[in-house]
C-alpha cells in the first residue's frame, strides 16, 4: 500500500464514522460504496465486493462502540430495545455473514440496493410527535422489534454492515422510537450485529486486514466526534441528513448495478 492509498481509504473511514456517530449509523451505508468505487476512479487498488463487506463489517464494529461511549451519559440508551433487537440481529447477521461466502459479487451489491432502498422509502414517511414523548416512557412491541432485527441481521451479515440504516428507520417509523433514543440505541444494536458479521467475514477468508486496521483507526478518532456532533444538532435536520444520505446512496448502487 502506498501513502496515496493509504490517505484515501482513512478518509474514507473517517467521514463513514463520522456520520455513523451523527446519525445513528454503523457507516457501511457511506463506506461500502466510496470503498468500491473510489479506489478505481483515482487507479488505485480495486476491491472486490466481498473484500469491500469484510472490511465494512470490522470498520462498522469499532465505530459503532466508539459511538456508544460517545452516548454513554444522557439517558438516550434503552437498555429493553438494545437487548431484544441485539439479540435478533445478532442471530441474523451471523446466519448472513456464513452464508455471503457462497453469493456472487453482483448477488451481495443486489442484497445492498434492496436493503438501501427500504431504508430510503421508510425515511420519508412523517414521523409526528415521536420526540414529545419523555425518554422515562419510551415503549414499544418487544417481539416485533426483535423479529424485524432478525430480517435487518440476515441482510447486514451478507453485505458487511451493521444494519443500521435499517434499523434506525424502523426504530422511528415502526416502534416510534424518539429520535436521539433511536440514535444512540442504534449504535449499540449496531456493534451486537457487527460481533456475528465480523466474526463470519473473518472465518471464511473476507476481511483484507490491512485496509481493515486504517478504517478502525478512523473509526476510532471520527466517530465519537459524529456523536458529540448529533447531540446538537435538531432531531428534524438530523432525520432529513440521513433521508438524503441513504437515498442518494440506494440510487447509486442501483445504477450501477443496472447499468
Amino acid at each position: 500500500m502506498d501513502f496515496t492509498f493509504i490517505i484515501i481509504i482513512f478518509l474514507i473511514g473517517f467521514i463513514g464514522s463520522f456520520m455513523s456517530g451523527m446519525v445513528g449509523i454503523g457507516g457501511a451505508i457511506i463506506n461500502y460504496p466510496l470503498l468500491l468505487f473510489i479506489p478505481p476512479l483515482l487507479d488505485l487498488a480495486a476491491f472486490t465486493a466481498h473484500d469491500v463487506s469484510g472490511i465494512s463489517a470490522v470498520q462498522v464494529l469499532f465505530a459503532s462502540i466508539s459511538g456508544v461511549l460517545a452516548y454513554r451519559n444522557g439517558g438516550f440508551l434503552n437498555k429493553k430495545l438494545i437487548i431484544y433487537m441485539g439479540a435478533g440481529v445478532l442471530l441474523g447477521s451471523i446466519i448472513g455473514s456464513f452464508g455471503s461466502g457462497s453469493m456472487s459479487e453482483e448477488s451481495i451489491n443486489i442484497v445492498y440496493g434492496i436493503l438501501a432502498l427500504i431504508a430510503a422509502v421508510m425515511m420519508f414517511i412523517p414521523k409526528k410527535g415521536i420526540d414529545d414523548i419523555p425518554l422515562d416512557q419510551v415503549t414499544f412491541n418487544k417481539w416485533l422489534a426483535a423479529f424485524l432485527a432478525l430480517i435487518v441481521g440476515l441482510g447486514s451479515g451478507i453485505v458487511g454492515a451493521g444494519g443500521g440504516f435499517l434499523i434506525v428507520p424502523i426504530m422511528l417509523v415502526v416502534l416510534k422510537i424518539p429520535t436521539r433514543v433511536t440514535i444512540a440505541s442504534s449504535l449499540a444494536i449496531i456493534f451486537i450485529s457487527s460481533i456475528g458479521a465480523t466474526a463470519g467475514k473473518v472465518s471464511t477468508g473476507q476481511v483484507d486486514f490491512y485496509p481493515a486496521l486504517i478504517l478502525i483507526i478512523a473509526s476510532l478518532i471520527s466517530a465519537p466526534l459524529g456523536a458529540k456532533t448529533g447531540r446538537k444538532v435538531n432531531t428534524k435536520i438530523l432525520q432529513a441528513f440521513l433521508a438524503i444520505l441513504i437515498l442518494i446512496t440506494a440510487v447509486k448502487i442501483w445504477m450501477d448495478i443496472l447499468v
